[in-house]
């Protein structure tokens, strides 16, 4: 990345801004009370974005249908500061925000954490995660430790589900059918959607909900040969590995006046399956015939989710809100001989590799005080998982070995509006964990209306993330590996700071309007935990608190709409610094990247189309890496590496017919055709080879078609 473009990105995000502040008139505070939209993640009650002293990313239903986006790995890969990458063998999505991966934000549904591997709300496999009975999504940024506690120190992700429907009512079937780049066919090639959602509203004050999705994505071959194939030369098995998903819901909401209640139920299974590249020929000389066989397996993922919500308002005017949830989640290793011709098995093993049980249970009380300037909110929050991993512990030591954490917080923050355009809300956090004993995290929020359309909020706040299964109790030690964990590490702590300029502007009467937010980030992380070399003859690894990790981002999004046409369009420069305080060849530069996005969609109200497009580039990141070498003191080295620049485009129309009861949707992902890029200028060494290397992104190019059928009566 050259710093020319830096530059021009840098330039091209003030002037557009700046252009955008001058031309355009101030905005009528009537339509402007028609764009509020109503908001929950990190509020006291449900309530306009326009008010909240966060800033509140919001991603519609509308977009969710444009994009045919089935999970939140489809969704999220275009906003900004935010990457999703894929895993072809393990079949999850992982994602970065802020250069920080899923450890350090939560994902929420309905405010409750999402169970994981890992525990609950980080590291979720975001494919996992089904968007058929999703109202709109609310995407925080920045440390949001005393609300959501550990763990939520770059944000959160926060899933809002639908919770009525206009009818009495309401059944909707779903086919979709997508290549997996130019490979498909009805049922071993491709991806094959089918999903089925009934709703029902028993009077004003009742609801319910059921529903079923199916999501089959039947592998990437590229160039290899399936399953049945049986030559011992590499080719057998898959490049993406195909797998099957059943996400099967249910809900009921009761909504009264002053009472709200609302129980899900989620039953999720994912079926990945791994076919072996080693073929054994099993030649029998006697009657001269083979009978090939391979090491298979297959991982299974369970998970069962029950939430329950409820808030209200007594008739002191106080506002409350409680939630509990049960969550479990399982992942079990089927593995087998199997006879590729006669497709018999034998020395079949089957065990759950992998588990957590999850307790949780969130309360709020707000309007203590009757006042119209002066308003506190208190709350509780307590967390008990128990969980095991015996890949991280007894397939190499000998037995699994189960783990249990509690947390238990208080926490409170009031909040002081001066005037009604500006407020300040300062917090608290008390949280005592059963293994890393007490900690206090702080934030401080404000928000201030100014004239002509602009919005100003300032957010700093810290957090703290602790280690995970693996970083504590990995024990991988074999003939050519020694990688272990670290029972004695500390949690991670630090702090974010944003500063957010917004402004929303009418262009004179018509309806059409045009929004600028110009967005001011820092990010300070201590005592960040690495997988580090310990030893270099024998090479053995650690997990070990030796990282300070700094970002520093200006990021500019602006969004122009009519009432046919959106278009918006962003960039992003970030700056990253990593401090290993034991090496002492270590780079502590800042590193440059880059990203740029854009996406539009205008609609034919006439014809009930809408034709949508949605880019994002990538510019080239550069990191250091330890070569696995020393210097002659034993120190170890460090070479700077760089991953080139992509970019990532997507294309849709949505067509309606007879009254909206069936709606088809065509496009194509990745329409540059991305599938790896390069990573380069890696010197030799244990840990890398020479020369340059690839990071696998995607399959290539797909095409999709999506029919929704939908009968309300």
């Amino acid at each position: 990345m050259s710093l020319n473009k830096n530059k021009i990105l840098i330039y091209f995000t003030f002037f557009f801004c700046s252009l955008a502040f001058s031309q355009v008139k101030e905005k009528d505070s009537s339509k402007t009370e028609q764009l509020n939209e109503v908001v929950v993640t990190g509020q006291y009650n449900p309530q306009s974005i326009k008010k909240s002293v966060h800033n509140v990313i919001v991603i519609k239903r509308e977009q969710i249908e444009n994009q045919a986006a089935n999970n939140l790995a489809d969704l999220l890969n275009f906003n900004l500061n935010l990457t999703v990458i894929g895993n072809s063998q393990t079949g999850k999505s992982s994602v970065e925000l802020f250069g920080l991966d899923g450890q350090y934000f939560s994902v929420l549904i309905d405010n409750v954490p999402v169970v994981s591997d890992q525990g609950l709300g980080n590291n979720i496999d975001l494919t996992q995660i089904n968007l058929d009975d999703v109202e709109r999504i609310e995407i925080v940024e920045g440390a949001m430790g005393v609300e959501y506690g550990a763990n939520a120190f770059s944000g959160v992700i926060n899933i809002i589900t639908k919770k009525n429907i206009e009818t009495d009512w309401k059944i909707q079937a779903i086919v979709q059918e997508e290549t997996a780049s130019d490979e498909y066919s009805w049922f071993e090639e491709g991806k094959h959607i089918q999903g089925l959602n009934i709703g029902h509203n028993f009077n004003e004050k009742w609801f319910a909900r059921v529903g079923v999705n199916r999501n089959q994505f039947a592998g990437f071959y590229n160039n290899r040969e399936g399953k049945d194939y049986y030559i011992n030369d590499g080719a057998r098995g898959y490049e993406w590995l195909p797998k099957t998903q059943i996400t099967s819901s249910a809900m009921v909401n009761y909504n009264a006046e002053n009472f709200k209640l609302n129980y899900r139920f989620e039953y999720f299974n994912e079926d990945l399956r791994f076919y072996n590249q080693e073929v054994r020929p099993n030649i029998d000389i006697q009657s001269q015939t083979s009978n090939p066989s391979a090491t298979d397996r297959i991982y299974k993922t369970n998970r069962f989710v029950n939430n329950l919500n409820l808030n209200g308002i007594l008739k002191s005017g106080i506002d409350y809100s409680a939630s509990f949830s049960y969550q479990k989640q399982e992942r079990g290793l089927n593995e087998f001989n199997y006879y590729i011709i006669t497709k018999d098995k034998s020395r079949e093993t089957d065990e759950v590799y992998q588990s957590t049980e999850a307790y949780f249970s969130k309360g709020t009380v707000s309007n203590l005080i009757k006042s119209k300037k002066f308003n506190v909110q208190m709350g509780y929050e307590g967390i008990h998982t128990v969980g095991f991993d015996t890949q991280a512990t007894g397939a190499y030591s000998g037995g699994a070995r189960t783990n249990k954490l509690t947390n238990l917080a208080l926490f409170a923050s009031p909040e002081y509006n001066f005037t009604d355009a500006f407020s300040i809300r300062p917090g608290v956090r008390y949280e005592y964990n059963s293994k890393y004993h007490s900690n206090v995290t702080a934030s401080l929020s404000s928000r201030y209306l100014m004239s002509r359309g602009f919005e100003f909020r300032v957010n700093v706040g810290s957090a703290y993330r602790t280690p995970n299964f693996q970083e504590l109790y990995l024990y991988f030690v074999d003939s050519n590996h020694d990688v272990r964990g670290n029972e004695n590490l500390d949690p991670e702590s630090g702090y974010t700071a944003f500063v957010n300029l917004k402004k929303t502007s009418w262009f004179n009467d018509s309806n059409a309007s045009l929004v600028n937010n110009i967005k001011l980030s820092y990010v300070n992380l201590d005592d960040k935990i690495e997988n580090v070399i310990i030893n270099t003859l024998p090479l053995q690894y650690q997990y070990l608190n030796i990282d300070k990790y700094k970002l520093i981002a200006f990021t500019s999004e602006n969004s122009f709409k009519t009432n046919n046409w959106n278009f918006h369009l962003g960039g992003t420069f970030q700056g990253r610094s990593r401090t290993y305080s034991k090496e002492v060849n270590n780079d502590d530069s800042f590193l440059f990247s880059y990203q740029l996005n854009a996406r539009t969609t205008y609609h034919f109200e006439k014809i009930g189309m809408h034709v949508s497009a949605l880019f994002k580039y990538q510019g080239s990141i550069d990191r250091y890496a330890a070569t696995g070498e020393t210097d002659d003191l034993g120190n170890n080295l460090f070479a700077k590496e760089t991953i080139d620049g992509y970019g990532w485009l997507d294309a849709s129309v949505k067509k309606s017919f007879f009254n909206k009861s069936l709606i088809a949707t065509i496009g194509a992902r990745n329409l540059l055709d991305i599938t790896n890029v390069d990573v380069s200028n890696v010197n030799s060494g244990a840990i890398h080879s020479t020369g340059n290397q690839s990071l696998l992104l995607g399959y290539g190019r797909s095409y999709y078609l999506k029919l929704v059928y939908n009968l309300n009566f």
